[in-house]
C-alpha cells in the first residue's frame, strides 16, 4: 500500500500522470464492480462489459489527441533532467510571456523607447530566455515582490509563473520581513521604493536584509530608471534599479540563473 501511494504521488505532479492515475481508479472500480458483485444480473452486468471493453479504445482516442494538439502541456518542468528542454519545447509559454512583457513594457508610462524599441528589448530577452534557462532544480523558485499596488505588476508576475517561478506579494516592509523570517529561502525580492511607510522603504526594507548577513538578490522597480539611482541602489547591495519592466525581468531571471 505504501508503495502504490509513492506511486501515486510521483504521478500527480504532472497532467500526464494525473490522467493515469484518473484512468486506473475509474478502470478499477470498474473491474472490481464486474468481477465481485454477485447480486447482478445479466442484464446489469452487460454495461459494464461494454465499458471495460470500450473505455481503454476511448483513452486511447483522447490520448492521440492530446499528443497531437497539447503534447506541450502535458509535462511539468520536473519531467525534464535538464529544465532547458522544457523552456526550448514549450514556444507557447515562451510566446505568453513575450505578450506580457510587451503588455507591460508599452502600458509603462515611465519605461522608455518607441514600439519597435520595445518589441526588439522583449525579443531579446526571450531569446536569452530560450539560449540560457533557469538552473536545474527540484523545487520552483519562488520571488518576493513588495508593492503596496500590486496590481500594477500583475502582466509582470504572469510572466514569472508561466514560467513556473512562484511569485508571493507582500505590501509593507514589515509584512516583507515577517513573510522572509517565516518563509523559505526566496530566490529573489522586488520592491518598488516609495509607499505609505515612506519615501524610500525600498532601502529601508533592503538595509535590514542586508544587515541582517541576508545577501538574496534585491532588485528596486520604481518610477525612476535613471542612471545615478542605478547606482545609489548598487552601492546599498541592490543588484539593480530600474522602471522598465522588460530590464526587470531580464535581470531577474539572470540572478535567478546564477543562483
Amino acid at each position: 500500500m505504501n508503495s502504490m501511494l509513492e506511486a501515486a504521488k510521483g504521478l500527480s505532479r504532472n497532467p500526464l500522470g494525473i490522467i493515469a492515475l484518473f484512468i486506473v481508479l475509474v478502470y478499477g472500480f470498474a473491474a472490481l464492480v464486474t468481477g465481485l458483485s454477485d447480486g447482478l444480473g445479466p442484464y446489469e452486468r452487460l454495461p459494464l462489459i461494454y465499458f471495460l471493453v470500450l473505455f481503454p479504445v476511448l483513452v486511447l482516442g483522447v490520448f492521440a489527441w492530446l499528443v497531437s494538439n497539447h503534447a506541450n502541456k502535458l509535462y511539468g518542468p520536473g519531467d525534464f533532467k535538464d529544465e532547458g528542454n522544457f523552456v526550448r519545447l514549450n514556444e507557447q509559454t515562451l510566446s505568453h510571456v513575450s505578450a506580457n512583457l510587451a503588455l507591460a513594457t508599452a502600458a509603462s508610462q515611465n519605461a522608455p523607447g518607441t514600439q519597435q524599441e520595445i518589441a526588439r528589448e522583449v525579443s531579446r530577452t526571450i531569446d536569452q530566455l530560450r539560449d540560457n534557462p533557469t538552473a536545474k532544480r527540484n523545487d520552483r523558485p519562488s520571488i518576493l515582490w513588495v508593492d503596496d499596488n500590486p496590481s500594477n505588476n500583475t502582466l509582470i508576475v504572469e510572466a514569472f509563473e508561466t514560467l513556473g517561478i512562484n511569485v508571493v506579494l507582500a505590501l509593507s516592509t514589515k509584512e516583507a520581513l515577517n513573510t522572509i523570517h517565516h518563509s523559505p529561502r526566496f530566490s529573489a525580492i522586488i520592491s518598488d521604493m516609495g509607499r505609505k511607510e515612506g519615501a524610500e522603504e525600498g532601502y529601508i526594507l533592503l538595509k535590514a536584509l542586508r544587515g541582517e548577513g541576508d545577501a538574496t538578490p534585491f532588485f528596486i522597480y520604481a518610477s525612476s530608471g535613471s542612471a545615478r539611482h542605478h547606482h545609489m541602489a548598487l552601492e546599498r547591495g541592490a543588484q539593480g534599479s530600474t522602471n522598465d519592466p522588460n530590464v526587470l525581468f531580464r535581470e531577474v531571471m539572470a540572478a535567478l540563473r546564477q543562483g
